[in-house]
């Protein structure tokens, strides 16, 4: 069974590439456009793992990967960023940071290490 992805950008066409890159390998099971909705899509939708744009409006990444954290202990959550998450990725409780830059040859294999049995 592929792990269950939720992929939280604010960017529609950003949500859109990422889904096309993961599609063939996992289960994109939702979308948040924000971080408040993407805690809500946690709560509803109970995703193994949430790519995570740390640059959003009503509840940046930090914050929201704190609040899932909290609610979804199991959820991995994977920064992915134009800002440097580097840093702040363990602090906050993600398990690694991919930059945007790199994310078309570098996203999907982070994924799959992660999700790995």
């Amino acid at each position: 069974m592929p792990a269950r992805v939720l992929i939280a950008d604010d960017h529609k066409a950003m949500r859109r590439a990422i889904r096309n890159l993961l599609e063939s390998s996992v289960e994109i099971c939702g979308e948040a456009a924000d971080g408040r909705q993407a805690v809500e899509q946690v709560r509803a939708l109970h995703p193994d793992l949430i790519i995570l744009d740390l640059d959003m409006p009503v509840m940046n990444g930090y914050l929201a990967a704190t609040e899932i954290r909290q609610i979804s202990p199991s959820t991995k959550i994977v920064f992915f960023s134009v800002l440097d998450g580097s840093a702040g990725a363990r602090l906050f409780g993600a398990e690694l940071f991919v930059p945007k830059s790199n994310g078309a040859k570098e996203l999907l294999p982070a994924i799959q290490r992660l999700i790995a049995p």
